[in-house]
């Protein structure tokens, strides 16, 4: 065999090879992250490994009567990643991604204690489940009415869902969907500065 054609036949083999190591670790990758998206489905799975207060808030979900709105949320059978994750395959991605950072620190024991939301939970996030909201044009639901044009118009310091709608806040009245009355009022009284009604 001329040794042009022994080196083609060489190179052949080693690009196949390397084609065939990158297969593998795609198919690799692709199962973890399945494997991954079906247990992250569990408020058990994310509470196995996260810190305080995550821990706290799991067990919280489980009590009854409800305590929160993460509580309250749970007894309607949803999930801590229905919240804590943004719409269609996108988010889902991103949950996934967060998720494993999260797991490398935690594995080398390189995360803060107690953990901090550096993800904030997102409008889009809350109106997957609560779309129409937004579509009662009433007096009495002016300030979901207002909030995105205040969000477009001050993007840095308007209020969102989570300003008012404190998912693990235990002092909120469950018979106005969880609000803190006094930490309520005050993003109302910061809204209502904003569009000048005093």
């Amino acid at each position: 065999m001329p040794a042009q054609k022994r080196r083609k036949s060489k190179a052949g083999a080693h690009t196949k090879w390397i084609y065939g190591i990158i297969a593998g670790l795609f198919t690799f990758g692709i199962a973890i992250m399945f494997g991954a998206t079906q247990l992250e489905n569990h408020d058990s799975f994310c509470a196995s490994c996260h810190t305080e207060g995550e821990t706290t808030f799991f067990k919280r979900s489980l009590a009854a009567p409800a305590v929160d709105l993460a509580s309250f949320h749970a007894e309607k059978a949803t999930r801590c990643i229905d919240c804590h994750t943004a719409p269609g395959i996108p988010g889902r991605v991103e949950g996934l991604m967060a998720g494993a950072s999260d797991l490398v620190s935690f594995y080398f024991e390189n995360y803060p204690q107690p953990a901090v939301q550096d993800k904030p939970i997102r409008d889009s996030f809350c109106l997957k489940c609560h779309a129409k909201v937004e579509q009662d044009q009433t007096f009495d639901n002016h300030f979901h009415v207002f909030l995105p044009k205040w969000e477009a118009a001050d993007p840095a310091h308007a209020a969102t869902c989570v300003s008012c709608h404190l998912g693990h806040d235990t002092k909120g009245d469950a018979t106005v969907a969880f609000l803190n009355r006094d930490h309520t009022i005050a993003v109302c009284q910061k809204c209502h500065q904003f569009a000048g009604g005093g």
